[in-house]
């Protein structure tokens, strides 16, 4: 069964309340089972209370517009929270926010609800702490979920059906959402085969699913397997943190970066030029799942709901291939926040 058609049973059975799917026959997951107890013991792990980068970025910009700062959200597993850094400045959110507010030339409010260790089952939780009658919700949300849901074995079903919930409830409350899809598991330096193959398989298998869920609700993705996986794999020391597991400061500038067009782009802030598709960097229609599935394995794509919703194949997408520059082409260092930022 091709990686697309299994993609698409996934989503499908998340949505209308299907059984869970397995990849994985009994014999393989006895072997991986015992693959993950020899990786624990050279994976370090970390128990660090992740740095609060909660607080107004841009502050430069308040007294250029007069507007209200815009409002961010972080929402998703310790990846999301920055764990494995020790500055507010290097986490994700803090590095998103400062470069949304320089694209913007405005304010930009960042509130991280991201809990380490979380699954799926979290989000509801930790939508509720955003959708609160009594303040206005934010303009954009951020998530970044799955790795401990194929970790830990949640049903894949389970971890798409959740995921979506989440999205479908910020849509609801106004929120423009964008989601950073599974990490790739096989580029744990430590974590040898067989548990890399299918640590990857699996990884892959499910940001492909979150994507054709995430499209469907008016979301949008960006892959981040690709982009955590040969990277991380070619410059272990540079991109993976002390703990051998959560990205260092310069693979969370990385991630970050990679998904400040697509943040920037669902305000209406990036240039409508590179909003085209670019048939010369591989951007284009696809049908949603064969979409995703590309995406899943290039890191730094972009997948969103096409304008003409339904072809002969099903619902289409587009898929765009962003422009990475050198971290050192992007904006400066980000300001700390002025607002409970540590």
């Amino acid at each position: 069964m091709s990686r697309a058609r299994v993609a698409r049973r996934i989503a499908t059975a998340a949505a209308f309340g299907g059984g869970g799917i397995s990849l994985l026959g009994g014999a393989a997951v006895g072997l991986l089972l015992t693959e993950v107890r020899l990786a624990k013991r050279v994976v370090g792990g970390s128990d660090d209370i992740p740095p609060r980068a909660d607080g107004r970025y841009g502050s430069a910009f308040a007294h250029r517009t007069g507007e209200p700062p815009l409002r961010l959200a972080f929402l998703g597993d310790s990846t999301a929270a920055g764990q494995g850094v020790h500055r507010a400045r290097e986490t994700p959110g803090a590095l998103l926010a400062s470069g949304l507010a320089a694209v913007a030339e405005r304010p930009v409010k960042l509130v991280n609800v991201a809990l380490p260790g979380a699954q799926s089952d979290d989000l509801d939780r930790q939508v509720s702490l955003l959708v609160d009658p009594a303040v206005p919700p934010p303009d954009v949300a951020v998530i970044m979920i799955g790795a401990n849901d194929v970790t830990r074995r949640m049903p894949l079903v389970t971890s798409v059906r959740l995921l979506s919930e989440a999205v479908r409830r910020l849509r609801a409350a106004g929120t423009q959402v964008v989601v950073g899809t599974c990490p790739d598991l096989g580029s744990v330096e430590p974590v040898y085969q067989p548990l890399r193959w299918l640590a990857r398989r699996a990884s892959r298998q499910l940001a492909a699913a979150q994507t054709i869920a995430v499209v469907g609700l008016g979301g949008r993705t960006v892959s981040l397997g690709d982009l955590l996986g040969p990277e991380f794999e070619a410059r272990p020391r540079e991109l993976f943190g002390p703990d051998n597991y959560h990205p260092s400061a310069e693979g969370y500038a990385t991630a970050a970066m990679a998904m400040l067009p697509t943040v920037c782009a669902v305000l209406g802030l990036w240039p409508e030029s590179d909003e085209r598709p670019d048939a010369r960097r591989g951007e284009g229609f696809l049908p949603v799942a064969q979409a995703a599935v590309e995406a899943a394995s290039e890191g730094g794509t972009e997948v969103t709901a096409a304008a003409s919703a339904h072809g002969p194949r099903g619902r289409w997408a587009l898929l765009k291939r962003r422009r990475r520059r050198p971290l050192s082409e992007e904006h400066p260092e980000p300001e700390a926040a002025v607002e409970g930022a540590t």
